[in-house]
C-alpha cells in the first residue's frame, strides 16, 4: 500500500452541531412565577418544532440536562447542511428563554465513516486496471465506489439522534508529535489498528449507540465522538478498554468529556423549576 494515497478515503452525511450552555439561574429566580412559565411554554414550543422536520419524522434535536461545572444544557443538532444547522442556532437565539442562556461552549462537525477497508479494495482495484492516480479514470473509479458506499450506509450517515437515556461526548485527535506521529504511519498499519480498534466498539454495539463526526477544518479537534446508552456506566468500561487498544494507546489525544442526562422536551418547564 506505500505505492498508494495514504489518504482513506471518508463518507460524509448530517452536519452536526453540539452547544453547551450554562443558566442564569439566579436571574430566572429573580422572575414572577407566571413569567417563567410563559418563557418555559415558548421555549418548549419552539424546541418541539425544531425536534422533528415532521411529525414522524426522525430526531434531530435533543435536550440534554448536563451534569457537572462545564454547565447545564446540552443541545444536540443533526441537519442536512451547514446553513440548516446556523438556521437552527438564529431560531434559538430569538426566543425569551436565551436571554437565560451563556453559550459555554460548541462543537462542529459533520458525520464521517471512515473507510479503510475499502479504501484498500478501491486503490488496488483502480491500480489493477491501470490507472494513474488522480488521473481521471482514478477519480471515476474512486467516486464511484464512494456513491456505492453512500448509498448503503446511508442509515448511518443521516442518523435520528436515538433516544436514549443519557450522552457522553468528547472531542479527540490522532498525534502528531515528534516520536508518536499517527499520519507518518503506512496506511496498511493505520487499517490494521484501526480493524482492532473497531472491534471492541462492536462488542458493546448492543448497548451503545456511536455516531463519529469530522471536524478537520471545521473545529479545534479533528473527531467528535457521541455515545448514547441507557446506563452511563457502559460508557466508562467501553473508553477504559480501548484505552489498553494499541490505536488509543500510542496515537489518541482527547479533550473534554461531557456527559448528558435526556431531557424531553415537554418536560423542559419542570427542569426550569428545578425537576427532572
Amino acid at each position: 500500500m506505500s505505492e498508494f494515497p495514504p489518504v482513506p478515503l471518508t463518507l460524509e452525511g448530517a452536519s452536526t452541531l453540539h452547544q453547551f450552555f450554562r443558566f442564569d439561574w439566579k436571574a430566572w429566580k429573580a422572575l414572577p412565577a407566571a413569567e417563567r412559565g410563559r418563557i418555559a411554554a415558548d421555549a418548549a414550543a419552539a424546541l418541539k418544532k425544531m425536534e422533528r422536520a415532521s411529525a414522524d419524522g426522525p430526531v434531530q434535536t435533543a435536550v440534554f440536562s448536563q451534569l457537572g461545572h462545564k454547565g447545564d444544557l446540552i443541545l444536540l443538532h443533526f441537519r442536512d447542511s451547514m446553513e440548516a444547522l446556523n438556521q437552527a442556532e438564529l431560531e434559538l437565539a430569538q426566543g425569551p428563554l436565551f436571554d437565560f442562556m451563556e453559550l459555554r461552549h460548541s462543537y462542529v462537525s459533520v458525520v464521517e465513516l471512515g473507510l479503510y477497508e475499502s479504501t484498500r479494495k478501491t486503490y488496488e482495484a483502480a491500480a489493477a486496471k491501470g490507472f494513474a492516480q488522480h488521473s481521471a479514470e482514478w477519480n471515476a473509479e474512486v467516486e464511484a465506489s464512494l456513491r456505492r458506499g453512500a448509498e448503503a450506509m446511508k442509515s448511518r450517515l443521516w442518523p435520528a439522534v436515538p433516544e436514549t437515556k443519557y450522552l457522553c461526548f468528547y472531542p479527540m485527535d490522532r498525534k502528531r508529535g515528534e516520536e508518536k506521529n499517527w499520519y507518518a504511519v503506512p496506511f496498511a498499519e493505520r487499517q490494521r489498528m484501526m480493524h482492532e480498534h473497531g472491534l471492541i466498539g462492536r462488542r458493546y454495539g448492543d448497548v451503545v449507540k456511536q455516531i463519529i463526526t469530522g471536524s478537520i477544518g471545521m473545529d479545534d479537534w479533528e473527531w467528535g465522538v457521541d455515545l448514547f446508552a441507557e446506563d452511563p456506566v457502559v460508557f466508562k468500561k467501553l473508553i477504559y478498554e480501548m484505552r489498553f487498544d494499541e490505536v488509543s494507546a500510542v496515537y489518541a489525544l482527547f479533550g473534554q468529556f461531557f456527559l448528558g442526562l435526556r431531557l424531553p422536551v415537554e418536560k423542559l418547564g419542570g427542569w426550569l423549576e428545578g425537576r427532572l
